[in-house]
C-alpha cells in the first residue's frame, strides 16, 4: 500500500504548513511506515494511505514518487 506523509525536516520545528513537505511511502501499515522513517528523525504531521482515484490522482503528477525504503 502507499501512503502520502507529511513532515517537518526538522524534527525540533513546529509544524507550520507553508514548510510541510510529503512524500508517499509503500509500507504494510501506517505504523511500518513510522518505522522505516525513524531514522530520518522527520516531524512527522499526518500519514493517510491513499488507492484508487486518489492515488491516480497522485500518480498523474510530475513530482509523483514512491521512496524506497
Amino acid at each position: 500500500m502507499i501512503f502520502k506523509v507529511y513532515y517537518q525536516i526538522n524534527f525540533d520545528q513546529v509544524p507550520v504548513r507553508e514548510t510541510t513537505e510529503s512524500i508517499y511511502v509503500e509500507g504494510e501499515s501506517e505504523s511500518d511506515v513510522r518505522k522505516k522513517l525513524a531514522p530520518r528523525k522527520y516531524n512527522i504531521e499526518f500519514i493517510t494511505p491513499i488507492s484508487g482515484a486518489h492515488l491516480e490522482y497522485e500518480q498523474s503528477r510530475e513530482d509523483f514518487k514512491v521512496e524506497s525504503i
